[in-house]
Formats: C-alpha cells, sequence, structure tokens
C-alpha cells in the first residue's frame, strides 16, 4: 500500500490539516467487513439517504448513533436461544450482529431512519450554517478611515 505525502498541499491549503488524518483512516488496514449490504444514494444537492438490507432484525435490535461526524448503525440479536433450537437444511439468512461505521462530512445531519420490508433506510442532510455560506461583498461599503 502507497502513503500519499501531502505536505506540498500544506504550502497552498489552510485548515486542512484534519484531511490528511481522513485519509490515513480510510487507507488503514481496519477493514469494515461486507455485512449487512447497503447503499448510498444522493436524493438532492445536499440530501442523501443510506439504505441497509437488515433481514432478520427488529427495530428493537438495531441501533443508530451519530457523534463526532460518524454515524455507527449496529444489530445485536437478542434470540439466539430460540435459533439454538431450530435445525436448518440450508441457512443463507446471516443472523449475526454487526456495527458498520460511516465518516459524515461536516454540517451533515441525520434526519430519521425508518425499517420496511428488512430495509433500514437512514436519511441526512447537510445544513451549511449561514455563517460559512457565499456572501457578496459590496465594493464601496466600507470606509477604511472614519471620519471621511
Amino acid at each position: 500500500m502507497r502513503t500519499v505525502d501531502l505536505s506540498p498541499l500544506y504550502r497552498s491549503f489552510i485548515g486542512f490539516d484534519h484531511l490528511a488524518s481522513l485519509m490515513d483512516a480510510a487507507a488503514s488496514s481496519d477493514k469494515q467487513p461486507s455485512f449487512p449490504p447497503y447503499n448510498i444514494e444522493a436524493l438532492d444537492k445536499d440530501k442523501y439517504r443510506i439504505t441497509m438490507a437488515v433481514a432478520g432484525f427488529s427495530e428493537s435490535e438495531l441501533s443508530i448513533e451519530s457523534e463526532n461526524n460518524t454515524l455507527v448503525v449496529a444489530g445485536i440479536k437478542t434470540g439466539k436461544e430460540q435459533a439454538s433450537e431450530r435445525k436448518f437444511i440450508h441457512q443463507g439468512i446471516a443472523e449475526r450482529n454487526f456495527e458498520r461505521k460511516f465518516q459524515l462530512g461536516d454540517h451533515v445531519k441525520v434526519l430519521g431512519a425508518d425499517l420496511a420490508n428488512g430495509l433500514l433506510s437512514i436519511n441526512l442532510e447537510r445544513e451549511i450554517p449561514e455563517a460559512l455560506k457565499p456572501r457578496k461583498i459590496e465594493i464601496g461599503s466600507g470606509s477604511l478611515i472614519e471620519g471621511k
């Protein structure tokens, strides 16, 4: 695996130190498992949806937490004693616990989640604060010298 040297960018960009740490985290050897499968959709310019296939999980067995720009979706099966009594000829539906983490961008918040037909949908939206939105500066609107 190659490492990327971002030091030339630091001469031109100020305040992007966290970019290097995000790239290091993405390139780390701590790979996430492929279970459960998921989709990420762009619904609009600033609206997104994560859809996860969580067949066999009820709402009480799923948890969704958002903290420090990280969204954590976890599923913990509680009916293990019933599963041990069943005898499968073929078991293709995974009933294992999982935890999947998604790195959220700045100002992305979770609007809500729904569970229907074995699909967990999590709706997200990016809300840029007014202070960070572009604003037009009128020429001649300010004076450098007081009293003139």
